[in-house]
């Protein structure tokens, strides 16, 4: 590819390019600027403002990189001036030039996303530094092997980031060479063993490039700043910016700052540290260092680091003014803090300060110590909690008492529980990811490259780096158990094997992995469900002080009910009474009822059913005592209770071929014919729902008998039952006023002997794309509307979810022709729109309908979102994930508060 797109900038709207301002010296930022330097850029500035130690340097603004992604790469006109202005003035500030054969100044070049992307996007280091300054360079340091250490790391980065030279052409050499010289570390190698390395660096480039690498500074300079740019939209950072719904409109900054160095001998180091543990949220000293090595050997794991306790052993004044300064950064941001730290000769300067990205379990902890500690208020703790890691805290762990022996254990990066088949590439985890299987990505260490991979998996296991390694900051951001440094593994990636002592495993061998002790176990142990902490449920207690949706659950057992409860829920917004039906027990009087071929037939069927389902509505009833519960009416066709028509056709087939019993193979033929009779080329479009109750009253009056009878026996106990009834895929208002007169004639036969009294509601479920139109007219008959989005989504784009997720829809979703999966995440404009009309017209008959939803999306914090904007009552969801949507519905009340600042 061209490795000079901006070389001639062209004067794309060249009078709003004059008026903009694309460069900041960090003396002319903060950190509420960060939509325009970025998160690195506006913290660093931020730190500079408050005296902590930061080296010089400035920052092209997010402005810039978007101005040039939207016309091809081609620069803003003023912006290369404007750079070299900025520089002069960084040479101004420090008495060095670029490049200069005497007293040279060096800069890095990183990139500054606005949501932080750790590791995401490119960094060249040591830019500056050439044949004519690296001389100078080891003068002044008094260590020539420092400067060419140095030159040998800058023509690696700038030849892999800046020109696109597979980085395994530098890795090979750097090995070749170790191994000729008997060493296993960097640092062994001498000055004219990196000296050479320099010179095989250079041939290798101009193999691949097909010419001299560019040996300007300048030159350098202008095409790093470019290839940061370009670096906004590669693969890895697009893979990212999906998994964490960070807009790609966003674009980064570029942080060109001087150098500083912790490759310059044993007194001076490099390191990344936590303000509070970023895996329990404890307030506790974590992080790591290196002496005399650079940042990028700590977070890509060339390097085991060390502890930073040790730290205080061979660097104390260094460590104790780290210390000092981790303290003021997170009273000043009134947050945990991710910092990187360099070491010069024993002077410490702050590369970098983030909110730090930390795991579900310690986003609590620190969330409710910070409340506790007077920093913040309660209503800025939801806010530092995403939804997302409520769900993470939601899963299984491993069973406490598995008694299992341990292969190996690593350092515990990220916690939970991962069971999955190895794999050995980023490539087969998400492929295989994608398909459904549950993988664990096992590599020597993971690279920026191998995000899509560990989105996919179960977990990651590496055999080297540490806690604050590329593979343990990413798992810990996404919720991924990550076991790290487990350096008795033994990796063969041609073989694909891992070897654990005597123990082999082979590609779709399966492992456990415990993130939260390290440990690594061969095969899949059994998982129990998750145990809510006290941090837990104290932030989602403050959720509810101020949310507005209420928050029901989907239900159909008594089970089921009482977790619901236990979790929050504030009532059932979806039994379906189905799933009761479909019992091993109960089937063949389902199918009795069926196969009947009178209404007297079928009545004595029904009423053998009566007292299952009443039992099940009891349980339903006792679990949600004086909460309200909607029952859903039958829903599906038929023919669903009946056995499959191929496996009938066949049984029949081979019972005609044996020559069987002819009363067996008369009533495998009878029922074949009536399989026959019910089965639909389109069921879910069918004789279901209203339609199939309408067609055979004597079910939906059978259910309706049993929910009385249920409610009135839990009153007898002392309970207090609500009830509501629902009756599903209503398309015309004449369907549910048929339908309600039903109901009401049977209730009121149930209790005309009784003389009980029972209040009830009856309502619909909105699921047609008619019935959100004629909303208004189905509301004359309703108590209440739940919109069952499941189905209108499917009706309302008219995708059949079963066939739309295994074919087209993943591609339409990586194609950006769909933002989402819309049965994950609702689609607020088609499908929330009708969500939108069918409530507004609902309430414009009845003004206090009292309306919800009880799809899938009712547990999705978007979706949350867009309901309680649209003002719904209430929505339902599994009871898993009753907390998420109590958190989220108050999310969505304080970002609302936010948007209208």
């Amino acid at each position: 590819m061209s490795t000079s797109p901006a070389a001639e900038p062209s004067a794309h709207d060249a009078s709003a390019a004059e008026d903009a301002k694309y460069i900041y010296d960090l003396s002319e930022g903060d950190a509420s600027m960060k939509p325009l330097l970025g998160g690195k850029g506006a913290n660093v500035a931020e730190m500079t403002k408050i005296g902590i130690p930061v080296p010089d340097g400035f920052t092209v603004t997010t402005a810039a990189c978007i101005e040039a992604t939207q016309h091809d790469g081609e620069w803003p006109a003023n912006l290369w001036d404007d750079i070299q202005a900025a520089l002069a003035r960084l040479e101004e500030r420090t008495g060095r030039v670029l490049g200069a054969a005497e007293n040279p100044l060096l800069v890095s070049v990183r990139s500054g996303a606005v949501v932080s992307m750790p590791g995401m996007m490119d960094t060249i280091l040591n830019l500056g530094i050439s044949d004519e300054s690296v001389e100078a360079l080891g003068r002044e340091a008094d260590s020539p092997r420092f400067a060419w250490d140095a030159y040998r790391r800058f023509i690696q980065m700038y030849g892999e980031v800046v020109e696109q030279v597979p980085a395994h052409v530098y890795d090979d050499a750097l090995v070749a060479l170790k191994h000729q010289r008997g060493v296993t570390q960097d640092t062994e190698l001498t000055a004219d063993d990196l000296k050479g390395l320099v010179a095989t660096f250079k041939d290798l480039s101009r193999e691949h490039m097909g010419e001299e690498l560019p040996t300007d500074p300048r030159e350098q300079l202008r095409r790093s700043v470019d290839a940061v740019f370009r670096s906004w939209l590669n693969p890895r950072a697009d893979v990212y910016r999906r998994a964490n719904n960070i807009s790609a409109d966003l674009g980064t900054a570029v942080n060109v700052m001087q150098m500083v160095f912790g490759n310059r001998g044993e007194t001076s180091a490099t390191g990344v540290c936590f303000t509070r543990n970023p895996a329990t949220g404890e307030k506790e000293l974590y992080g790591e260092f290196l002496t005399n090595a650079q940042g990028e050997d700590v977070v890509a794991g060339i390097r085991t680091p060390r502890p930073l306790s040790e730290m205080e052993q061979v660097l104390p004044d260094a460590y104790h003014e780290l210390i000092e300064t981790m303290r003021k950064l997170e009273e000043h941001y009134g947050d945990m803090q991710d910092i990187e730290f360099t070491v010069e000769e024993e002077k410490l300067y702050l590369l970098q300060t983030r909110n730090g990205k930390r795991t579900a379990s310690a986003a609590f902890k620190v969330a409710r110590a910070l409340v506790d500690e007077g920093v913040i208020d309660q209503r800025e703790a939801l806010r530092r909690v995403e939804p997302a890691q409520l769900d993470q805290l939601l899963h299984p762990a491993i069973d406490p008492e598995h008694g299992a022996t341990p292969l190996t254990k690593g350092l515990n990066a990220s916690p939970g529980a991962a069971v999955g088949e190895v794999v050995f590439d980023a490539d087969t985890a998400e492929r295989r990811g994608k398909a459904g299987d549950a993988v664990v990505l096992v590599r020597w260490e993971t690279a920026p490259d191998d995000i899509a991979g560990v989105i996919a998996a179960q977990g990651v296991l590496t055999a080297h780096g540490g806690m604050t390694s590329h593979a343990a900051v990413v798992a810990r951001g996404m919720g991924k158990p990550c076991v790290a440094g487990a350096s008795e593994i033994k990796i063969d990636t041609d073989a694909k094997t891992l070897t654990i002592g005597s123990t082999v495993l082979r590609d779709g061998d399966t492992i456990t992995l415990d993130g939260s002790t390290g440990e690594v176990f061969e095969g899949a142990l059994e998982l129990v469900p998750p145990q809510i902490n006290e941090d837990f449920q104290t932030i989602v207690g403050w959720a509810d002080e101020i949310r507005r949706l209420g928050v029901r659950a989907n239900a159909d057992t008594g089970e089921d009910a009482k977790r619901a409860r236990e979790f929050g829920a504030e009532g059932i917004g979806l039994c379906r009474t189905e799933h009761m039906f479909m019992n091993e027990e109960r089937l063949p009087a389902v199918q009795r009822m069926i196969l009947a071929e009178d209404e007297d037939a079928r009545a004595s069927a029904l009423a053998e059913i009566l007292p299952m389902q009443q039992s099940d509505f009891e349980e339903i009833f006792e679990a949600m005592s004086g909460l309200p519960v909607t029952v859903r009416l039958l829903d599906p066709p038929l023919h669903e209770f009946l056995p499959n028509l191929v496996d009938q056709a066949l049984l029949v087939q081979r019972l005609e071929i044996e020559g069987g019993k002819q009363s067996e193979l008369k009533e495998a033929q009878h029922l074949l014919g009536r399989i026959h009779k019910l089965t639909e080329q389109n069921p879910m479009l069918g004789t279901r729902g209203v339609r199939l109750a309408l067609m055979y009253p004597e079910i939906p009056e059978m259910q309706v008998r049993a929910i009385v009878r249920a409610a009135l026996a839990v009153r007898e106990k002392g309970g207090d039952p609500k009830v509501e009834i629902m009756v599903p895929l209503v398309a015309f208002a004449e369907e549910l006023q048929r339908m309600r007169d039903l109901i009401d004639e049977t209730v009121a036969d149930e209790l005309s002997g009784s003389g009980d009294q029972l209040d009830y509601t009856v309502g619909t479920m909105i699921e047609l794309p008619r019935a959100a139109v004629c909303a208004d007219q189905i509301a004359e008959h309703a108590d209440f509307f739940s919109f069952g989005t499941n189905d209108l989504t499917q009706t309302g784009i008219g995708i059949s979810r079963d066939d739309a997720e295994g074919a087209f829809l993943a591609a339409y979703v990586d194609e950006d022709i769909l933002p989402g999966n819309p049965f994950s995440s609702i689609d607020q404009d088609g499908v929330g729109g009708l969500v939108r009309l069918g409530t507004e017209r609902g309430r414009s008959v009845k003004e206090h309908l009292k309306v919800g939803v009880c799809g899938e999306h009712g547990g999705d914090p978007a979706s949350i979102a867009l309901f309680n904007e649209i003002g719904l009552d209430y929505v339902s969801c599994s009871p898993y994930r009753v907390p998420i949507a109590r958190f989220a519905a108050a999310r969505a009340i304080l970002d609302g508060e936010n948007e209208e600042k």
